[in-house]
């Protein structure tokens, strides 16, 4: 048994990257001391690599470490499936390990690199779900190489993590542009920071802030910064909170994605490539509605874009980790002792992580074509009920023992499945694994624009002798969006036919009672 008596860094892995991470903290000398590397492989356990002995295997770590409660391990072993990373979690937990972090998946380990600044504490989603793909971003990001590219929404989730991929992918520029300031100074002081500790290569990181709802603050930014590439990621995107403020979240995510577009086509933009998500399918909610508007603006773009140009779309479900998922919630819920809450015993969603896919919208913005659809294959839905279960044990503690699990009913706009796709659309496979393409659903030109004309006054103050009581008109919204998306308008009937039921049904039993 290893004995010693300050505190560790133990590797989990003594391939090429675990021994990358040891040389940069050795050169480094301010996290700590390596004390050893931890395997499974037989013909390195017993050896030593840079003077740093390896032990294994992993599965008797406390058999051959007495870790202390200040040491820590890292995880480094980036081709491991799921289920791997789930038994090296469990026994380093067994053996006492409180801090544990990991290095991110191979997708994003470029070159045969790895640095210690791109591990993190590990968290649910790095041992749940299905293992990642490998997607070699060196390769996939050559048509990004000496490029102008703008990441709008850069600050949120999806947004940064593709900004932390594309440091690898050889643009000249990477602009990254969002409404709120303490999200793009939070994501532009982590790239340079990766940049400075010799992550990707030396692209020129330059922040922006500004509102796409601007459309002429638009078109100054896409032609001062002659952007070769769009990836636009902005969006409000809180179904709930759109509800509650279904004027905003058009104003913001269809109008906002209609200034970029029209900005796109004008200057000359080469790609542009929109992040959709489920809830465009048949929507029963107005973000959901604001979401198919936009992937109809971006078909619309298409016809209209010049022969260098493409325009495109690329559409999946829900991403684990995000700031608007499930599982921070869950995880806020079990930090203050519960109860974990569920709408429905039957609801399920399909999930991935964020990074891969970020690295898969990379690798489509590649590969796409003009006026293309395209869905991620998000393999098999997950329970949410299942999910919250995992997230309490991960926790170290028991569902409905510890932690109470409730369910409190669906919310507004919510559906317990959410479809990938219309039957009309017909996925199917194309060349590259788990990138789909679908059968393009067009609005008619003038059917969108007769709708984007209605929506405007609403939107926006008209001057002259506009009808000023449109202006911020919740009921007038609604109705026009309920008239144009019969599936809106059928979940709203709907929902109004059971809470009149559910009213009826209380009534009564207070008579009763």
């Amino acid at each position: 048994m290893l004995q010693k008596s300050e505190s560790s860094l133990y590797i989990i892995g003594a391939g090429f990257a675990g021994q990358m991470i040891a040389r940069d903290l050795m050169r480094k000398k301010v996290f700590g001391t390596v004390s050893a590397f931890l395997d499974d492989d037989k013909s390195v356990i017993g050896t030593q690599i840079d003077g740093i002995p390896v032990l294994g295997p992993i599965n008797d770590v406390s058999r051959v470490i007495r870790c202390g409660p200040l040491d820590e391990a890292i995880i480094a072993i980036p081709s491991a499936p799921t289920e791997k990373i789930r038994d090296i979690y469990e026994n380093l937990k067994k053996g006492g390990f409180a801090h544990i972090r990991i290095l991110p998946s191979v997708s994003q380990i470029v070159d045969g690199k790895a640095h210690f600044v791109q591990t993190r504490q590990i968290d649910p989603l790095d041992i749940l779900g299905r293992t990642p793909i490998v997607i070699p971003l060196h390769e996939s990001l050559q048509y990004l190489r000496g490029k102008r590219v703008m990441i709008t929404g850069a600050g949120g989730s999806i947004g940064s993590e593709l900004a932390r991929q594309l440091l690898s992918g050889g643009a000249e520029r990477l602009y990254i542009f969002g409404h709120g300031e303490n999200s793009i100074v939070n994501i532009y002081r982590e790239l340079i920071v990766l940049q400075n500790e010799g992550v990707g290569e030396k692209a020129t990181v330059v922040p922006i802030i500004g509102d796409m709802r601007d459309r002429e603050y638009m078109r100054y930014i896409i032609e001062k910064t002659r952007v070769d590439v769009i990836f636009h990621c902005a969006a409000y995107k809180h179904v709930p909170m759109m509800e509650e403020n279904p004027v905003a979240v058009i104003e913001n995510n269809v109008f906002g994605t209609k200034n970029i577009l029209d900005a796109a086509l004008e200057f000359g933009t080469s790609r542009v490539v929109l992040i959709s998500t489920d809830k465009a399918v048949s929507p029963v909610s107005v973000y959901g509605v604001s979401k198919m508007l936009c992937e109809k603006l971006i078909l619309q773009a298409a016809k209209k874009a010049k022969e260098h140009q493409s325009f495109m779309f690329v559409r999946f479900g829900n991403v684990l980790g995000s700031r608007g998922s499930i599982l921070p919630l869950f995880q806020s819920q079990i930090k203050t002792g519960g109860p974990v809450t569920v709408t429905d015993p039957e609801m399920e969603r399909f999930f991935m992580t964020i990074p891969e896919a970020c690295s898969l919208v990379l690798e489509t913005g590649g590969v796409g074509k003009n006026g293309r659809s395209y869905l991620l294959d998000m393999g098999e839905p997950i329970k949410i009920l299942d999910l919250a279960e995992q997230i309490i044990k991960f926790s170290g503690l028991e569902p409905n023992k510890d932690i109470d699990i409730k369910i409190i009913g669906a919310r507004e706009g919510e559906r317990v499945y959410e479809p990938l796709w219309l039957d009309e659309e017909n996925p199917q496979k194309t060349e590259y694994e788990k990138i789909l393409i679908l059968k393009n659903i067009e609005m008619e030109d003038s059917k969108l624009e007769s709708l984007l004309a209605q929506l405007k006054p609403i939107c926006y103050a008209q001057e002259g002798k506009a009808d000023k009581s449109l202006f911020r008109n919740k009921s007038e919204l609604l109705q026009i969006l309920r008239k144009a998306v019969p599936s809106l308008d059928d979940f709203y009937n709907e929902t109004k036919n059971k809470t009149q039921s559910k009213k009826i049904s209380n009534s009564s039993e207070k008579i009763t009672l």
